[in-house]
């Protein structure tokens, strides 16, 4: 067993850029940070975020059936347009790339199968980072998910490690936060004033069932359940509703992590098949699926270990479905539900600075696995370096 690099006593201030492409598949998201510090001491502040829009055509692909061939080629066409995000992010803060110290690129996740799922647990994304590094003359950290699967853990959620070193109350260290990110898979972190005291885990489906269904219903027009306009069209179908929340994912303990081999394009195919003549019907149920899921989640393993919670702030591009929002909000009560935002940061660009996080720590050589949330056997450093 190989100890962590220890940290550097002194760290001077860092620009780090993160970079990913989330399980929604809709956009590469940039954003430009400066790091102070490391561990319990670091600070995160933001200074410029880009989303680039994937083309339809590039996000079929992507979601589509895959071989080795595919997969070969899209890795680098990924990493182009992640490092296109990142020259552009970089631009619009008006700093010298020369001035960057990192890139840390989370890529785009193609398959993740941790132990509960696979006889090898594994996991993979792309987006090469030799082009990024090509095409930006910047070092760039990728790969995070691989070293905590490989000392036992998950390899997710990642999130929780920001959610602690970023969000926690500092000046009231008593007080206990909770973070839910509404991408497309819901995860959420409880975090206090110890990192080991964290509680995080994927409570299930957020966006990505909708999402599959709305570029059903609206024959590809919309990606999204926008502003919650298809899915508050239709009735919740109770029985349907009732086989979704018989998900074995549901019933699992933390620590677990979830994603498309779960809740992606076979649930929908299967969802469509149920009842195509009612496609808004199926939409509402879809809605009622994220909601009901993520309040399941709550109520067992939060409420009881944190009964008095300041607030549970939301993140993700769940939060723009004002309906999916309202009906979370009433099913949470009476812990409060608040944007990210109210906290100074805007919500949109979160996960990109846990990643522009993730590498400034990796530089660090401090370990950024939070083992509550992944089960790790150990804390390790997370990602790989390419110069």
């Amino acid at each position: 067993m190989h100890p962590a690099t220890p940290p550097s006593p002194s760290l001077p201030p860092r620009l780090c850029v993160g970079v990913l492409s989330g399980t929604s598949v809709d956009a590469a998201d940039a954003a430009l940070c400066r790091v102070d510090g490391t561990g319990a001491d670091v600070k995160l502040q933001l200074l410029a975020h880009v989303s680039h829009p994937f083309t339809p055509d590039l996000v079929a692909r992507v979601l589509g059936p895959q071989d080795a061939r595919s997969l070969c080629s899209l890795n680098f066409e990924l990493g182009e347009r992640f490092a296109e995000a990142v020259l552009a992010v970089i631009a619009r803060a008006g700093v010298k790339r020369e001035d960057v110290h990192v890139v840390g690129s989370h890529g785009q996740t193609m398959a993740h199968l941790p132990s509960d799922l696979s006889a090898i647990a594994s996991t993979l994304q792309i987006g090469e980072a030799a082009v990024i590094a090509e095409r930006t003359g910047l070092p760039v950290v990728s790969d995070f998910r691989t070293r905590d699967m490989a000392v036992g853990g998950q390899g997710a959620p990642l999130v929780p490690y920001l959610d602690w070193a970023v969000f926690r109350n500092r000046e009231r260290p008593e007080v206990t936060r909770a973070f839910l990110n509404l991408g497309g898979i819901a995860n959420i972190s409880v975090v206090g004033e110890h990192v080991d005291d964290t509680l995080a885990f994927d409570t299930g489906p957020a966006n990505m069932v909708l999402d599959g269904l709305a570029r059903r219903v609206t024959k590809g027009r919309l990606a999204c359940d926008r502003d919650g306009s298809l899915s508050s069209q239709g009735q919740v179908i109770p029985a349907l509703l009732e086989e979704l929340l018989a998900h074995p994912f549901l019933a699992r303990p933390p620590p677990r992590s979830a994603g498309r081999e779960g809740f992606g394009e076979p649930l929908v195919d299967r969802l469509w098949a149920a009842a195509p003549e009612r496609p808004h019907d199926l939409m509402a149920t879809a809605r009622a699926f994220t909601v009901e899921a993520t309040a399941r989640a709550f109520d067992t393993w939060v409420r009881p270990r944190f009964p008095r919670l300041e607030a549970v702030y939301v993140s993700g591009g769940g939060t723009r479905n004002p309906v999916l929002m309202a009906d979370l909000r009433a099913r949470l009560a009476p812990v409060p539900l608040e944007r990210l935002d109210v906290l100074g940061f805007p919500e949109e660009a979160k996960e990109a600075a846990l990643f522009a996080l993730l590498a400034a720590e990796h530089r660090a050589g401090t370990p950024a696995n939070v083992r509550p949330a992944t089960g790790a056997g150990r804390r390790v450093v997370l990602g790989k370096l390419t110069p």
